[in-house]
């Protein structure tokens, strides 16, 4: 089964992206997968909580998974964090997503 899941980049272009849910990826690979930033600029960690490049804004919240400690922490190190912030690398896709927004966060 595929979503459809509304991805503004840096740019401020929004792409309104279908990801399948049963390939266990999360918002960071989709991200990645659909080119929406140059390469080498989302998940330099490889979705380690060790870096900022996928640090996005939910915008429009359908069912993500509650922050864990260590996301909390990397947040609290990072620039430009709202009450929204995630990584996106923490967030997997699921089935409940249909119809989330996200913004991709300015890298410092």
């Amino acid at each position: 089964m595929d979503i459809s899941i509304k991805i503004t980049d840096r740019k401020g272009k929004t792409h309104e992206v279908q990801v399948p849910t049963d390939m266990a990826l999360n918002l960071m690979q989709v991200v990645q997968a659909y080119e929406l930033e140059p390469a080498g600029t989302v998940g330099m960690c490889g979705g380690k909580l060790m870096c900022p490049t996928c640090h996005c804004y939910i915008i429009k919240d359908v069912n993500t998974p509650d922050k864990r400690e260590m996301e909390e922490v990397t947040l609290s190190r990072l620039m430009h964090i709202k009450s929204n912030s995630r990584l996106s690398c923490q967030i997997p896709i699921t089935k409940e997503m249909q119809g989330l927004e996200l913004e991709l966060a300015p890298i410092v």
